[in-house]
């Protein structure tokens, strides 16, 4: 098992692949702490990795709050003594056009998608220095990479995500802490499913990607797992698309 012993904070760990991502954790044994401001859902999630023999705790969430942020990692010091892992998942997309986004639509999304991954990043790094290292994974998009049509204030803030991960992993690399990033493309969550499997838009989105299926939140789990774990030991500051070959085109 390529996490055993490690200890992970995973956001939006509710669902989609925050969820997924807490479940193969846990199958490759670390011992995690999911976070979501869903704390139903979150605790749902908790209770299936538990029924399956795994380690973990559920926590709700709000990323934008430093206190909140402050309680989380007093908890994982008070009981779990160290961090390990940090994937900072918890994102939203705002499905408006970039004309009529307002000011308040960019403070939310900026909140959420860029502001929750700094807090979290300043709260990370001090209990990884102590523990002599550590992994921090950042959900971004490949929106970061490519631009997407209509998503001014989501593309901007995944774009904001791939510059902090490389600046942390510079800051940070002598301290032997790991910053990267992962840029999921068109994947089938629980919140996409209804529109990207939809009749009149599946074959929109297969068209956008050079293999023959739509990807899934399992794979985008497994390519978070590859950076968190001991085998990226020589990995920081770089971007993984998992996109189906949306990026190569």
């Amino acid at each position: 098992m390529r996490l055993t012993g490690k200890v992970a904070v995973i956001t939006g760990a509710g669902s989609g692949m925050g969820e997924e991502t807490a479940k193969l954790f846990a199958r490759e044994g670390a011992t995690v702490v999911a976070t979501d401001i869903n704390f139903e859902a979150v605790t749902r999630v908790v209770e299936m990795i538990r029924s399956n023999g795994g380690e973990a705790i559920a926590l709700q969430h709000d990323v934008t709050s430093r206190n909140d942020w402050e309680n989380i990692y007093n908890e994982v010091q008070s009981v779990c003594g160290k961090l390990d892992v940090l994937v900072n998942n918890a994102g939203i997309a705002l499905a408006k056009p970039f004309l009529d986004q307002t000011e308040e639509d960019w403070a939310r999304t900026y909140r959420i998608n860029i502001d929750g991954v700094m807090l979290g990043t300043q709260y990370a790094i001090p209990l990884m220095e102590q523990n002599g290292g550590g992994s921090i994974v950042n959900i971004s998009s490949i929106s970061a990479l490519t631009g997407m049509a209509g998503a001014g204030a989501y593309t901007a803030s995944k774009g904001a995500v791939r510059s902090l991960t490389k600046a942390a992993a510079v800051d940070y690399g002598k301290h032997n802490i790991r910053v990267n990033s992962v840029h999921p493309g068109y994947i089938v969550t629980p919140m996409s499913a209804p529109h990207m499997e939809h009749p009149d838009y599946k074959q929109h989105f297969l068209n956008q990607i050079a293999l023959p299926n739509l990807g899934r939140a399992e794979e985008v789990a497994t390519a978070v797992l590859f950076l968190a774990s001991d085998e990226a030991n020589h990995i920081t500051g770089i971007e993984l698309p998992v996109d189906g070959g949306v990026t190569a085109k």
